[in-house]
C-alpha cells in the first residue's frame, strides 16, 4: 500500500516563506505545521513584518479579539489590502470567520459596533455554531483537493477537530466548497437539524476551514495551502 503524503517527511514548504498572524490564538501550532513540511514560519505581530511573505495564515482563537487587536496594532489596513491584492491566506476557525465577507450573528461591542472582518471570501458564516467548548467534537471528512495524498486504496479522510467552530451558512459564486459534516458525524446532531453544514471552502487563493487541522498532526491541509502558494493546486 502507498503510503499517504501526510505521513512521509514532505518538504513541500522548501523555499516558502509563511506569516502567521501571531496576535492572539495557536499561532505557534501553524507555524510548526508549515515548518515541519519546510517552509519558513513567521510570527507577524506588526505590519513590516507582512513584507515578503509567500503566505498568510490566519489562526483560531477569538475573532472578536484578533479583530480588535489587528486594528490596534495597525494590521487590519495593510491585511485587507494585502488579500485583495491577492495573497494567499488560510484561515482556520476564527481565521474563516475573519476571511468571510459576511458573519450572520457578528459580536458587538460596548458601544453596539458589531466586529469586523479582514474580508476576502463570499461567505456567510455563524460564530460558535457547532455548539459551546463542552460540544466541541471530532469527526473524520472528505475533502476535496487532496489527490496528491491518495494510497491504492484512494484518498484517506481528514480527522477533523471542532472547538465552538463556525460552518457556512452561504457560499457566493466562485466558492468551492471542500468539505461538510453530516448530521450522523457529530454526537449532537440536533445542532445539525438534519442539514450538512460547510466546513471548508476555498476560493482563488483563499482557504478556510471550520476545525483546527494544526492540533491532529493532519499536514495535509496545509500541504493543499503550499500547494495553492506554488499555483500547483
Amino acid at each position: 500500500m502507498t503510503t499517504p503524503s501526510s505521513a512521509l517527511p514532505s518538504r513541500a514548504g522548501s523555499g516558502i516563506r509563511i506569516g502567521v498572524l501571531g496576535l492572539q490564538g495557536d499561532f505557534r501550532e501553524h507555524l510548526h505545521a508549515v515548518e515541519a513540511l519546510g517552509a519558513s514560519g513567521v510570527r507577524i505581530r506588526r505590519p513590516s513584518e507582512l513584507a515578503g511573505l509567500d503566505g498568510l495564515i490566519i489562526p483560531g482563537g477569538e475573532s472578536t479579539t484578533i479583530d480588535k487587536l489587528s486594528r490596534t496594532f495597525g494590521l487590519r489596513e495593510p491585511l485587507r489590502e494585502l488579500i485583495q491584492a491577492g495573497l494567499p491566506v488560510y484561515g482556520s476557525c476564527a481565521g474563516m470567520i475573519l476571511l468571510a465577507d459576511e458573519i450572520a450573528d457578528p459580536a458587538t461591542d460596548l458601544s453596539g459596533a458589531p466586529q469586523q472582518t479582514f474580508g476576502g471570501l463570499d461567505i456567510m458564516v455563524r460564530r460558535n455554531a457547532f455548539g459551546r467548548q463542552r460540544e466541541s467534537f471530532e469527526t473524520d471528512l472528505e475533502f476535496k483537493g487532496l489527490e496528491f495524498s491518495a494510497t491504492d486504496d484512494g484518498i484517506p479522510p481528514v480527522h477533523a477537530v471542532f472547538i465552538r467552530g463556525p460552518w457556512v451558512e452561504r457560499v457566493g459564486d466562485g466558492v468551492e466548497v471542500l468539505a461538510q459534516v453530516e448530521p450522523s458525524k457529530i454526537g449532537h446532531p440536533e445542532q445539525l437539524a438534519g442539514k450538512a453544514r460547510i466546513v471548508a471552502v476555498r476560493s482563488g487563493k483563499l482557504l478556510a476551514t471550520s476545525f483546527h487541522p494544526e492540533v491532529t498532526g493532519e499536514k495535509r491541509v496545509h500541504e493543499l495551502f503550499i500547494r495553492m502558494i506554488r499555483g500547483e493546486a
